[in-house]
């Protein structure tokens, strides 16, 4: 069974996840919940705002690479030779 788009965790991540969820449930809020439950929270929350917080860290990148290119394209430019 594939993931659907919006989920991008692999196998271990996710169930790092679910078990950070079910201490947070734990210790945080005094409540118990289940492995089903934990995934469930999970997924809804990977579907709702995973999409929108992977594609600020897409742009957060992108915005640092191209930062680094023009600094790079001035360095590169202090090296020429006068003419």
């Amino acid at each position: 069974m594939s993931n659907p788009k919006w989920n991008r965790l692999g196998e271990e991540q996710r169930k790092a996840a679910i078990n950070d969820l079910i201490y947070f449930f734990e210790k945080e809020r005094d409540e118990k919940i289940g492995v089903i439950a934990a995934g469930q929270l999970l997924d809804f929350f990977l579907e709702y705002v995973g999409s929108e917080i992977y594609n600020k860290g897409v742009i957060d990148s992108k915005r640092t690479i191209e930062k680094r290119l023009e600094d790079l394209n001035y360095d590169l430019d202090d090296l020429l030779d006068a003419q």
